[in-house]
């Protein structure tokens, strides 16, 4: 792939027009820099789906050129799909120390530690890839060390502020540097990428101190246990739910692969001041009484098989909610999360549980750790950039981040809403989107990592539909005459012992097919695709006929 001399391109991978795997390219001529590498979670049309990662075929096309990845801070829609990319690509990784220490344990996970070049960054460092230097300014979100970073190229200066609020009280007095935005805005910035989560909300978001305080005031009020769910990355929350605790003589047990890997790296680490003694084994949980314990666990967007969802449903071993237990959802359901949350508070309810849940704005349990209109303001202001290109948001955010950045004096020309895999090219002081990368969804399924595609949930979707009829024909491998069978087994489609009649028409319409294609079958030197072909068609449209269903049939033919 040829390069144009002194051409800056900002390209967007993942995490534009939707919510996470957030990937983002700055290249400058033969110098490629990849910013985040996240994951997200399929929705319920992707059956047996385990995550979604980028799509990095143009890295792939161009790795000679990648010069390392930088991180911006440690949600799992930003670094998720770091093993899975380092797998096809490897690259060296820079990001702070808690966000390296995540990423170590994915790595560990999946056997590429050993081989994966890892460099811990903070806001005062800086360092140069290719020919590009970079410098970092702190920025305050739901977990510590976050990073905007500025990449200062010949052809100018392009901000990315990672995701971000203005957090004025911090629970971790990592304060936001907002000096330091100011002086890379005085300097000059020619292109500015800036998160647009909650471009549709007015005002400031508030401070997480405010959620410490309502937790505390809930942790007094308590009787029984306390059982207390939350975002397992948002480090700052964990620690005013160990604080509580602390105050009110509680032990805590936490539970969930998620939270207990995050609680370990970052206790490790010094970003959780846990009391020593405080943290016991659910196999302890006997040993205490009600009013002793705080269950920490995973579950607040109603995922039935994390901790939450199975102690709601009586479905976990060692611990159960008693009546007069408390409950608190530390968090808001995610778009689209609604119902799954609901169930369980359903479930909760009928254990006469005390339940706290609903919106922050509500129970004042959970404030966003994303900018609100007038925080994007304020490093629209802070950064005053020529070029403006919303990112981490669906449509409407964007769009509405748009009318943000006219209102305090960006041009409306010098603004672009992209799509992922579209590309926008700065030659001189013009920029212009007209071209694309390729780009989509890879999907990873178990240890397959884009090996599932449309046509395999195709597949999958029928099946979960009507179900599957599988034909088993044993023929003589000298005559083609059928040895036994036909055999009819059904999976999701009927009971097979309660629609006898329908399967012994299916057994007729499939021996009747054997008949007809005989010849066919000699002559074509046995070729079974026709005879299967010829099955699956009698058989379905008489299936369609008799059920309006559409089963994947699935004739087998075995020469004996």
């Amino acid at each position: 792939m040829s390069t144009v001399q002194n051409r800056l391109s900002i390209i967007a991978l993942g995490g534009v027009n939707e919510i996470g795997k957030n990937m983002y390219v700055i290249q400058y001529d033969d110098d490629i820099i990849v910013v985040d590498c996240g994951s997200k979670f399929p929705d319920e049309s992707l059956l047996g789906i385990d995550v979604i990662i980028p799509d990095i075929a143009f890295l792939l096309e161009n790795k000679s050129r990648v010069r390392g990845l930088v991180v911006t801070h440690g949600h799992e829609d930003h670094i998720g799909g770091i093993p899975y990319i380092i797998k096809q690509l490897n690259m060296p990784v820079y990001a702070t120390r808690l966000t390296l220490g995540l990423i170590k344990g994915k790595l560990k996970e999946h056997g590429l530690l050993g081989t994966t070049t890892l460099h811990q960054i903070d806001s005062s460092s800086s360092l140069t890839l290719g020919s590009i230097p970079i410098s970092f300014f702190s920025t305050n979100h739901s977990i510590p060390d976050c990073l905007g970073i500025a990449f200062h190229t010949p052809q100018g200066t392009v901000v990315h502020t990672g995701d971000f609020k203005f957090d004025l009280t911090p629970v971790n007095e990592q304060f936001a540097d907002i000096h330091k935005m100011a002086q890379i805005g005085m300097n000059g910035v020619l292109a500015l990428l800036s998160e647009s989560t909650n471009a549709e909300r007015p005002g400031f978001t508030p401070s997480e101190r405010l959620v410490g305080e309502h937790i505390h005031e809930a942790f007094a009020h308590a009787e029984g246990k306390i059982f207390i769910t939350t975002f397992a990355s948002n480090v700052h929350r964990l620690q005013q739910i160990i604080n509580a605790a602390d105050k009110m003589n509680r032990k805590i047990i936490v539970m969930g692969r998620s939270m207990v890997n995050v609680v370990e790296v970052a206790s490790s680490l010094g970003y959780l001041n846990i009391p020593s003694n405080m943290i016991v084994e659910i196999t302890e949980v006997d040993k205490y009484k009600r009013h002793e314990l705080v269950i920490l666990c995973t579950g607040s967007q109603g995922e039935p098989m994390a901790a939450m969802g199975r102690i709601a449903a009586g479905n976990h071993r060692q611990v159960e909610v008693s009546p007069g237990d408390t409950v608190i959802f530390a968090s808001s359901p995610i778009p689209g999360n609604e119902r799954n949350v609901a169930r369980i508070v359903d479930n909760l309810f009928e254990r006469k549980a005390k339940v706290i849940y609903g919106p922050g704005a509500v129970t004042g349990m959970h404030v966003s750790g994303h900018a609100s209109q007038e925080e994007l303001k304020l490093m629209l202001t802070l950064m005053k950039p020529q070029y403006f290109i919303p990112i981490h948001g669906e449509y409407r955010m964007l769009h509405q981040h748009r009318l943000l950045a006219e209102a305090v004096g960006v041009k409306a020309s010098n603004i672009f809403i992209i799509n992922n895999g579209d590309v926008v090219d700065i030659v001189g002081s013009e920029a212009l989107q007209e071209r694309k990368v390729p780009n989509g969804n890879t999907f990873v399924d178990g240890l397959g990592i884009g090996d599932v595609g449309n046509i395999v949930l195709r597949d999958r979707k029928v099946l979960s539909a009507d179900g599957i009829l599988i034909i088993v024909l044993t023929l003589g491998k000298s005559d083609n005459k059928i040895v036994s069978g036909p055999d009819i087994i059904s999976r999701g489609f009927v009971f097979v012992k309660e629609s006898e009649g329908l399967m012994e028409e299916v057994h007729r319409i499939t021996l009747r097919e054997v008949e007809q294609l005989q010849q066919v079958i000699t002559k074509t030197n046995n070729n079974w695709g026709i005879y299967k072909q010829s099955i699956k068609e009698s058989v379905g449209k008489f299936l369609y006929a008799k059920t309006k269903r559409r089963p994947m049939i699935l004739p087998i033919i075995i020469q004996v």
